[in-house]
């Protein structure tokens, strides 16, 4: 059982390369169809028309059914505003938030709730009142508006463990070597260098250099104070967390086909089809929690779960599977046989208006030390992606000081059609 459900977009071009590198970009199953469910029980499914972008998907917004003419007109003048600045928020827009932009850009309630909230709160992990506009903007620049394929969803069709496994072995394959579960309690610095990494058990591991990937908060920990009190470490206290909640449900018959279901006016943001993804298991291998023969595993997804974090898991369950009976008719006559809550209160960077300024890039001030981690200064929020390209930047660094200055980061996807033009 993973903890959240990942996805990529084929915009996401580095997390792509990575998992060829990996060896799991088989394991990623993309689909150039997105399903929307409104509280009434309407359906719109978005897909890419034979028109040039950023027109290809204008077809499929405007058969959105639970939104107005009025709605649909504002969405789309905001649409062409961000290609035609080739996805640039404007001036007068820094320090603002996301929903200050689109109050600005005259964007209704129901067009802000029904579309851009439900993108963009998956997308950032954050709210439209707390998220910088740029990041907002820049999301549907790359995955609506800039190349046809951009908006694509990725899907794993295994467990994150399996996902990942292929790059322990990677390691391992050029000589390096993995300890799982170990815990590294401190960094032991000397002369303005890390000197060794402590583990829990006192042990020592020495190296000539050394990369971070642990969340902000983790590395301020590792620490000694007086290290953590250099302005770059000490400004990490600046950026703010946001959280996320996912709920596994395991049921006794089958209650939809689609591999995935955006749900809009919920507390429920997304539903996973973990059955029709792993292949037809109703559970994960070797899981005691799989649902009967016949049977279906849906994990959900709510973002920015701020109004979840002080709710029991019971309450949270309770409420959850409500909502996915009210919004997919089959689940009104099944049955929930097991049931489980994962809820990360600090999961993710908040992309606040600002947060670049205090985002460190991959050189620390430590000589030996280097930094990764999806709240560096990647230009991205809290992605997959992100991620990966904070990988590949400490890895650049890393080869630059080394003497030997190498491009690892892959290039964003074209832009394509009249989003070529503008954007030149």
């Amino acid at each position: 059982m993973d903890n959240c459900q990942h996805v990529t977009m084929a915009c996401c071009t580095n997390l792509a390369d990575f998992y060829e590198r990996a060896g799991a970009a088989g394991k990623i199953r993309y689909y150039d169809e997105v399903v929307f469910l409104d509280r009434e029980g309407r359906r719109a499914v978005l897909a890419a028309a034979p028109l040039p972008p950023p027109l290809h998907l204008a077809p499929s917004f405007l058969m959105l059914p639970f939104l107005s003419w009025k709605d649909k007109s504002g969405i789309g003048r905001a649409m062409l505003s961000i290609a035609r600045r080739g996805g640039a928020a404007g001036n007068g827009h820094r320090g603002a938030t996301m929903l200050e932009w689109l109050r600005g850009e005259g964007q209704t309630d129901a067009a802000i709730e029904r579309v851009w909230r439900s993108v963009l709160v998956s997308a950032l992990d954050e709210e439209l009142d707390r998220a910088g506009a740029q990041y907002g903007v820049d999301v549907f620049w790359k995955a609506f508006l800039k190349n046809r394929r951009g908006f694509e969803v990725g899907i794993p069709s295994v467990p994150l463990g399996e996902l990942y496994g292929g790059c322990r072995e990677a390691i391992e394959r050029r000589g390096g070597k993995v300890w799982p579960r170990t815990t590294v309690r401190s960094l032991r610095i000397e002369s303005g260098a890390v000197a060794a990494a402590v583990l829990d058990d006192g042990e020592e591991i020495r190296a000539d250099l050394y990369v971070s990937a642990v969340p902000h908060d983790a590395l301020l920990a590792l620490l000694p104070a007086e290290t953590a009190a250099q302005k770059v470490f000490a400004d990490l206290r600046e950026l703010r967390t946001s959280p996320i909640t996912g709920v596994h449900l395991w049921l006794d018959r089958e209650v939809t086909q689609d591999a995935c279901i955006a749900l809009l006016d919920r507390t429920t943001q997304w539903i996973f089809n973990k059955t029709r993804l792993y292949g037809g298991a109703a559970g994960t291998k070797g899981s005691a929690k799989q649902a009967a023969p016949g049977g279906q595993y849906l994990q959900l997804v709510i973002s920015a779960s701020y109004g979840l974090v002080g709710k029991s898991r019971q309450e949270i369950v309770d409420w959850c599977w409500r909502e996915v009976q009210e919004s997919l008719p089959a689940a009104r006559d099944a049955q929930l046989l097991k049931a489980t809550v994962v809820k990360e209160v600090a999961a993710t960077f908040s992309p606040v208006p600002g947060c670049d300024r205090v985002r460190p890039g991959a050189r620390s001030p430590l000589a030996n030390l280097f930094l990764a981690g999806d709240w560096t200064a990647t230009g991205w929020p809290a992605t997959m992606e992100g991620a990966v390209r904070s990988g590949y930047l400490a890895a650049e660094a890393i080869l630059e000081a080394s003497g030997r200055p190498r491009r690892l980061l892959r290039d964003d996807l074209p832009a394509e059609g009249l989003s070529r033009r503008w954007s030149a």
